[in-house]
């Protein structure tokens, strides 16, 4: 859980304190760099139906503008790119970000392109053709692996399982859309933390997301009456001003 002083936060007072560090995230964003869009968009599909929020550049040099530009968990980087090669774009994002994990994807499946791959910054490479069983297993790896993350959240009689994707409450098995199951992770991952709809939108929504929009709060409305409605406590709290807390302690 975060340590973000609210240990003692009675819901009364002054709004509970926003993280000063890091937010802890996944919901996982990942950035696809592949020209084909036929297998970026079969790619980012398959994501999104995981609940991840998926951004694609169709070429390297606007991978690497989204690198610069917005804050990824994972990065699928194909290495023969217009513009700018999947190499140079690697080496880019190794100059500026040396924690987020890159995972190769490509055609080129010589034992010398892994071994140049890998010794340039990636965490893993994987050879076209693909199964995406295969991909989606190693992203759940590379994730693990940066994250250290507990596969299963709790918070009061609320669990979630994010090796079985299952949801449940006082024991009681909740059916959540992509969408609402990359938000409550979000929200367990930062429970007993004030987080706004800003930092909501930048680790749950891509880059199509209309800002203007009251996305967010229409989610959060279908969560609580899946996650609230008929148990007690209510988990999920709006911070006028704010944005939103998951406590089981508000008063």
């Amino acid at each position: 859980m975060p340590d973000c002083g609210l240990a003692s936060w009675k819901g009364i007072g002054a709004p509970p304190p926003l993280h000063s560090g890091s937010v802890e995230a996944h919901a996982v964003r990942i950035l696809v760099v592949e020209d084909d869009k036929k297998v970026a968009g079969f790619i980012r599909q398959g994501l999104q139906q995981e609940s991840h929020a998926v951004d694609v550049a169709l070429d390297g040099e606007t991978g690497i503008y989204h690198a610069d530009n917005f804050e990824y968990d994972l990065v699928i980087l194909d290495l023969m790119l217009p513009r700018v090669s999947g190499l140079e774009v690697l080496r880019h994002i190794r100059a500026r970000n040396a924690q987020v994990p890159v995972l190769i994807l490509t055609a080129k499946s010589d034992l010398q392109d892994k071994i140049t791959g890998l010794d340039s910054g990636a965490d893993d490479y994987l050879s076209k053709p693909f199964a995406y069983a295969e991909l989606s297993a190693r992203v759940r790896a590379l994730l693990r692996r940066a994250t250290k993350e507990d596969v299963k959240l709790r918070l009061a009689d609320l669990e979630m399982d994010t090796v079985a994707r299952v949801v449940k409450r006082g024991g009681q098995r909740i059916d959540l859309k992509p969408k609402e199951y990359a938000l409550l992770e979000f929200l367990l991952r930062n429970a007993q933390c004030a987080v706004t709809r800003t930092m909501i939108v930048e680790h749950v929504w891509d880059i199509h997301f209309d800002s203007v929009s009251n996305v967010v709060d229409v989610h959060i409305n279908w969560l609580r009456n899946k996650i609230d409605k008929g148990f007690s406590p209510p988990l999920i709290h709006t911070l006028r001003g704010v944005g939103y807390i998951l406590t089981d302690t508000p008063t």
